[in-house]
Formats: structure tokens, sequence, C-alpha cells
């Protein structure tokens, strides 16, 4: 949430302000009950400027270490420290929810934070896309990061490191509607309910107990052709790389599968919170709004409230703004079919069917919403009807950003090489991302890699062998 810096510049809360913090959020907990809000118990902590960034960093409050979390950090703390940008507060999934605020928030700000979490704990509790996540994460970070330390211990940190780069690398590529389980459709660990490649499980039809006469059975076949060996079934393409590479990798080690399947647990996690920022920041500002317009605030308290509010709603002529348009997108519903309507919407959509269902010609042109590229060395306004801003919207957000990209061959030439896909959409993949993206997806197979896109209207293929990276036209 970005808020304007406190008066006098950065000053921990005293200590009547904490107490008397306390009091209000039991008043904005009573309200927001009222309201009809359902979330999971509160437990709010407040925290310097080192700790919220390090959370901020991290994603959580406690992560295994990796040295793009610290870049992160760094970064992050110098804007904070410059007076560029601030993290005011951090929210968790989990039950039950965690609200960090920062204490260097004014007391009026604090109270603000403490009824916009609140909402956003609600939209994690009824929101349907939040359903099948894990509500103990922080734990089970933390006992993964216990685990990475004892596999740096016993393998060395620099091959950990390393394969932790190339799973971070792809770590936004899974596919959150795939069968729950690694190890197949039935969710079961190999030799459960799944049979492993190569054995009689797979491929081939069920023997039949020997006996000694076999034998006389097998004179009825002289002289008539060799029955035609099983064909191996084709393998169907999958989205889900990590689950792909945890399963079929031929080489990795135990520890390294483990790695791949911790890190995909954590993006099932994180998933649901990039399908739904603009609705789920939407809901918060509504009812942080709500909220504390029901608390009993002096006039200088409203004052700062009012332009607090308005900060997070300004909307940039640069980009989206979520909360600008998820707050006024609840209003128009609510406007237009009643609040209960606005309580089914965060309870059944995604920002995709938000925008495709909710976002009107009216609501467009109120909020001035269009499109731009850069066209030569200036960017240009491209698109103003509603119908193709709105489409535009759900292109941008459709899997996150993310393009999709199918395993469709684990033993292309029959080399056992990788063969990746690329659904072109009419979006070309970023070919510098890419260049520097397939040794990451190659450490991990351990063989060549092999990824099929379009490039100018051309079916083309990337081949990767180790750090080098080849571009050929597809024949």
């Amino acid at each position: 949430m970005a808020l304007p810096n406190r008066p006098g510049g950065p000053q921990p809360m005293t200590d009547s302000e904490v107490a008397e913090l306390e009091t209000a959020i039991d008043q904005i907990v009573a309200l927001a009950k009222g309201f009809g809000l359902d979330f999971f118990p509160m437990r709010y902590e407040v925290c310097p400027a080192d700790i919220i960034y390090t959370f901020g960093a991290y994603g959580m409050p406690n992560r295994f270490s990796h040295w793009s979390f610290g870049k992160t950090f760094h970064q992050m703390k110098a804007h904070y420290d410059f007076g560029l940008s601030k993290i005011y507060e951090l929210v968790i999934n989990s039950d039950p929810c965690y609200a960090f605020l920062l204490d260097t928030n004014s007391l009026l700000q604090n109270k603000l934070i403490a009824a916009h979490v609140l909402a956003h704990c609600d939209f994690f509790k009824r929101n349907a896309r939040f359903a099948g996540t894990n509500r103990q994460m922080v734990q089970t970070m933390g006992a993964f990061a216990n685990r990475v330390r004892q596999y740096e211990f016993e393998h060395g940190r620099e091959p950990v490191e390393r394969f932790l780069d190339a799973v971070l690398a792809i770590q936004e590529h899974i596919d959150p509607h795939s069968e729950r389980g690694p190890w197949g459709r039935s969710g079961a660990p190999a030799g459960q309910g799944t049979p492993t490649p190569g054995t009689a499980a797979s491929t081939g039809p069920v023997r039949t107990p020997s006996t000694p006469y076999d034998d006389l059975w097998a004179l009825d076949q002289i002289g008539q052709p060799a029955p035609e060996a099983p064909t191996q079934p084709k393998r169907e393409p999958t989205r889900d790389l990590l689950r792909f590479l945890m399963t079929h990798a031929p080489d990795l080690a135990d520890w390294q599968r483990e790695i791949l399947s911790a890190l995909r647990a954590e993006m099932l996690y994180f998933r649901p919170q990039m399908e739904t920022k603009i609705m789920n920041e939407g809901w918060a500002s509504l009812w942080h709004a709500r909220i504390m317009r029901a608390l009993d605030l002096s006039p200088a308290e409203s004052l700062e409230f009012a332009k607090m509010h308005a900060s997070v709603l300004a909307p940039s002529p640069y980009q989206l703004n979520p909360y600008h348009l998820g707050y006024h997108m609840l209003l128009s519903i609510e406007e237009r079919h009643g609040i209960e309507a606005c309580f089914e919407v965060r309870e059944l959509e995604t920002d995709v069917s938000f925008i495709r269902n909710w976002l009107t010609k009216e609501l467009c042109e109120e909020l001035d919403l269009y499109l731009f590229a850069k066209q030569g060395d200036s960017w240009q306004v491209t698109e103003t009807s509603w119908e193709a801003v709105r489409d535009g919207i759900v292109k941008q957000i459709t899997n996150c950003g993310f393009p999709y990209l199918y395993a469709e061959d684990d033993d292309y030439q029959r080399r056992r090489e990788l063969y990746v896909r690329h659904a072109y959409e009419g979006v070309e993949l970023d070919a510098l991302y890419l260049r520097k993206t397939l040794p990451h997806l190659h450490h991990i197979w351990g063989r060549p890699i092999h990824l099929e896109t379009i490039e100018e209207g051309r079916t083309v293929v990337y081949t990767c062998t180790g750090e080098s990276v080849e571009r050929n036209a597809k024949t």
C-alpha cells in the first residue's frame, strides 16, 4: 500500500499510540464483523522497517536463504531510506492470519491498515481460489528452509544454490488446475496407484502365471508372424513444468526432486494472490473506507484519512492501479445489483472473470481507461473503445501474464531430450529472457532442451545444450 510519508520524518510509534491502536483494533474488528466480513483470527504485530522489508523481500516471515532475496531486500530498503517508496503493511494468508504493521506509520495510518488487512483476510478465507491453499504455509516454509540448510551441509552450498537458481528461474510455470499430487493422476506416489515408467504395469498385456506345460502352447505359434510389440502411449502435454521435471527428469537426486516439489508447493500457495490482485485490493479498499468512516474520528483524523484514501486510489497514467480499478468496479456492482452481489463476486471470481464479466462501458469511460504501446521512439495510446480495453486487460493478466509453455516430449529424438512448445497467442517471447532461462532448464533436465515458438510468423526452435543456445527454423 503506497501512502504519504509521516510528517517530520519516520518516527516509531510511542507506547501510548500503540495502546490506543490496540483499542482501535478491537473497534475495527467489531465493525468489520457487523458489515458481514468473515475472517480468520487476526494477529497484529508492529515491526521496524528492517523486519518489514526482510519479510517483503522473502515473501514470508521464514523462507529459505537465497541471494536473490537479499538483492531484493537491499533494493527495497534503499528506496525506503531515500524516501522513494514505502511498505506500510504485510498480511499473510494463514490461519490465524498474521498482519505486520510498520512502526513508523502514524496512528491513523495503522488504524486504516488494520481495517484494510481484515478485508484481505476475509478475501483469503472466502474466495474460491484460496480454498485449497495451505493455511499453515508459514510453518511449512520454515521446515523447508531447515531442509535446504541441511542439503547445503551435505552436498555443498554452491550446488544447492545453483539448483535453486535454476528452479526459481522457471517457478511461475505451474498449472494450478492440474490433478493434485506430484506423482500422477491419482495423486499417489509411484507404486501406490500410478505405474512407474518401464514396468509391465505401464505397457503391454497382463501376464498369466507360468505352468510346466507352457512350451506345448507355444507349438501353436510355429509359422505364425510374431506379435507386434506394444507401443508406449503418447504422453499428454502439460504446462506444469515443475511437476513434469520433478516426475520425469532422468538424473535428479532425491534432494533436487524435494526442492522442485517444495518450490512448486510455494508457487501454488502464492498463485491465487497473483490471480486476484485487482479484486483483493479493491475489496480491501472498499471496506477500509467504510470501517474508517464508521469510527469516531476527529476532524484532523478525518482529513488525514481522506488524503490517505485518495492517495491509495489515485490512478496512474502509466500503469493500472489495482486499488483504483477494483474499488470502483465493486462500487459499480453494488450500485447496480446491491452489496450481496459484491460478496458473491468476492467469493466466485478471479481477476480475469471479474474484468470480463463486470467491467462496463460506462465505467471504462468514467475511469478514462485506455491501452497504449510503444510506437517508434514514443509511447502512444492505441485503443480507447471499452471492448478493446476490457479484452486488452484480460489478455495481460491471463495466466498472471506468463506465457503458456507445454512439455510435450521427454524422449525427443529418442535421446531423453526435452521438447517444450510455446502456445503462441500473438505475443512473442522475449528472446533475451529466453536465452537466459533455457540454460537453467537444461541444468535441471541434464540433457539438451528444445523450445518451439513463433517469431515474425515463422516457427523456430531454440536448442540449449548447456550454456549455449542456438536458434533454428523448424523444418
